[in-house]
């Protein structure tokens, strides 16, 4: 689904941007132009990348002692 009419962009762009590593709204806005004509779609995109990178980040395991 397009998240930003102005410049074209995808939820599926923002979540391959997530895979390559931006973090924040400045680092879409920079590699995708999210956000920086009227900034409508500014909490949509953060918040599909924050729901992105929650399942992306490692997760630790810690054996219990037997």
């Amino acid at each position: 689904m397009y998240v930003c009419i102005c410049k074209s962009v995808t939820d599926k762009q923002i979540r391959r941007a997530a895979a390559n590593g931006a973090d924040n709204l400045f680092e879409l806005r920079e590699t995708l132009g999210v956000a920086s004509v009227c900034g409508t779609c500014g909490p949509v995109a953060e918040e599909i990348l924050d729901e992105t990178n929650q399942h992306t980040q490692p997760i630790m395991y810690v054996p219990s002692s037997a």
